[in-house]
């Protein structure tokens, strides 16, 4: 049966710790009685060294070795032998200076030459080793032999049997692999609970199955088209894909820092960080709308996702440009019906010339009107937005007045910027004077109750707008009779997803026999949180103050917006040629 390498996670990890676990225990073993059997055979040299240099010391010895002849029954082989039985020492040998043995273990070796070199001991010096002799391995020692002169007169050599000495050995590995099976089954278990936790927290998947994940993880976060960024617990960014990075301008590092340190502060960090509530908040980051959303993880983090609305916004906005157009052409169509009426009118009573009168006064107040805003505002982008806001004004009971001071000669750098800004005051400056015009009480006539209502002339709403130009500063201010902004709040109305407006309801001149009106509900709270940042980013302000006679004054800075007057020409054929090349 061939055992398989595990596929799980767990599995490989609690093997590959049983494997590592036992390699140390066996390793760590070896390591220690490696040096415990060279430790054992010291302790044995220096044990035959003592009993060696006790011998040596006993003046009965030396006397005996002077005064006799070798002899089994010798003093030097009584008194060597009392201290081999003493000590259990495998031999204890006598000799003299010419190598003879005085004494052994076996007598038959009395008078013979030793088996091993005595120069050492014979030249004064102490020696310890493991040898092998006449009576097998040792540990030995031997160590000279003086008279009470001083003199060498012998040696002494002591061995000790070197099976006890591996017997201690042996004896001392039981209790040691006891030890090396206790911390291998501790190992062990540690092991087992550790690819337990692994299991449940890797759900039982593979290596390779893990890999595939990470792969399609990256793929998959760097392939969509919104923005994913991921918080640890700590607030720290731990991932960002390349849409994020995009969305929200991130650095290259900015992975493991913390998010108040790559992102200035502002309601765009706020929703990142968690620190603002909902679902779907809008939040602005440099010239695009985002819309995040904030999801906890289990593990204190974060995940959030960023989708872009900056074209939508765009669409949303130009769609509101539209319908007010279609309101206003069908306003301007019932005008028209009315004054066609007139001319036939005029025509059948054969008052030709009174015909030709009416129409050329029409004409001429419409062209007057188009050319006065052309005249002051040469960008043919933003002169045309001037005119359609005027006939949307008026479609709403708003007079769209452009200031005396209005003038704009300069070539705009981007008509576009210019085009954002000024719409965006326009538009909210128009839903102020329409919110005033609505909630003021109509006047009642001398004639009584019975006679029609009319507005007051000095309550009629209107909106003005002052475009001009400071060297190649665009100052623009657009100011409202509605109810104007508190001082509390000039600072939060600039700020994304803030609005005192309501969702605007269905427009009242919509086709009421289309069975299927499409009504588009934008959301509240971009238009001047956009025109702020594109001020920022010319470098230049935003602010709104109080109109004298009640409502608010707009008023943007934008630096470097209008090119030098060298470059800006001063016919209109240059200016248009100018305003199609920024185009």
């Amino acid at each position: 049966m061939r055992l398989r390498w595990p596929r799980r996670v767990a599995a490989q990890v609690l093997v590959v710790q049983l494997v590592i676990t036992t390699g140390v225990m066996v390793l760590a073993t070896g390591l220690f009685l490696a040096p415990l059997g060279a430790e054992l055979d010291e302790a044995a040299t220096l044990r035959a060294l003592a009993i060696a240099q006790t011998t040596a010391a006993d003046p009965d010895i030396a006397r005996g070795l002077i005064s006799t002849s070798p002899s089994p029954a010798g003093p030097v082989q009584t008194e060597a032998e009392r201290v081999r039985r003493a000590t259990r020492a495998l031999y204890v040998v006598v000799m003299d200076t010419h190598g003879v043995r005085w004494s052994h273990t076996t007598s038959g070796e009395i008078g013979r030459h030793v088996s091993t070199d005595p120069s050492a001991a014979l030249s004064g010096q102490e020696i310890r080793q493991i040898d092998n002799g006449t009576l097998g391995r040792s540990a030995r020692a031997k160590v000279p032999l003086y008279d009470s002169d001083g003199r060498i007169i012998g040696a002494v050599s002591v061995g000790i049997a070197y099976d006890s000495v591996r017997r201690r050995l042996v004896d001392a590995i039981p209790g040691l692999l006891l030890c090396a099976g206790a911390a291998l089954g501790a190992g062990a278990l540690a092991a087992v609970a550790v690819a337990r936790r692994l299991r449940r927290i890797t759900h039982g998947v593979a290596f390779a199955d893990i890999s595939a994940l990470l792969d399609e993880r990256e793929a998959m976060l760097h392939g969509v088209r919104e923005g994913v960024v991921a918080f640890d617990r700590d607030g720290r960014i731990r991932l960002a894909n390349d849409e994020a990075v995009r969305l929200l301008g991130l650095d290259a590092d900015a992975t493991g820092r913390a998010l108040d340190e790559v992102l200035a502060p502002g309601r765009t960090t706020d929703v990142l960080a968690g620190r603002v509530d909902g679902t779907d908040l809008l939040a602005v980051s440099g010239s695009r709308v985002l819309v995040a959303n904030r999801m906890p993880t289990r593990d204190g983090g974060a995940v959030v996702t960023l989708r872009d609305r900056t074209e939508l916004e765009l669409l949303g906005r130009e769609l509101d440009s539209t319908q007010g157009l279609l309101d206003a052409l069908r306003a301007q169509d019932h005008e028209h019906a009315n004054r066609l009426h007139t001319v036939l009118g005029l025509l059948e009573l054969g008052r030709h010339e009174r015909a030709v009168e009416f129409v050329a006064g029409v004409a001429s107040a419409h062209r007057a009107s188009a050319e006065q805003i052309a005249e002051r505002v040469r960008d043919p982008l933003v002169s045309a937005l001037l005119v359609g806001k005027t006939a949307i004004a008026a479609e709403r009971g708003v007079s769209l007045r452009i200031s005396s001071a209005t003038l704009l000669s300069h070539r705009v750098v981007d008509p576009r910027d210019l085009v954002t800004v000024l719409g965006n005051l326009i538009d909210n400056a128009l839903d102020a004077a329409t919110e005033r015009r609505l909630s003021e009480p109509p006047v009642e006539p001398l004639g009584g109750p019975a006679a029609e209502p009319f507005m007051a002339p000095s309550l009629e709403p209107f909106v003005e707008v002052e475009l001009r130009a400071e060297n190649t500063t665009a100052v623009i201010r657009v100011s409202d009779t509605g109810p104007g902004v508190p001082p509390e709040m000039r600072e939060q109305v600039f700020a994304e997803g803030w609005s005192t407006k309501r969702p605007a309801p269905p427009s009242p001149s919509a086709d009421p026999s289309d069975p299927a009106p499409i009504v588009f509900r934008r959301r509240r709270g971009i238009g001047l949180a956009l025109v702020r940042r594109l001020s920022e980013r010319y470098g230049g302000m935003a602010r709104v103050t109080a109109r004298a006679g009640g409502g608010a004054v707009f008023t943007v800075i934008l630096p470097e917006a209008l090119a030098p007057d060298d470059l800006a020409g001063d016919g209109p054929a240059r200016q248009l040629t100018s305003a199609g090349e920024s185009r």
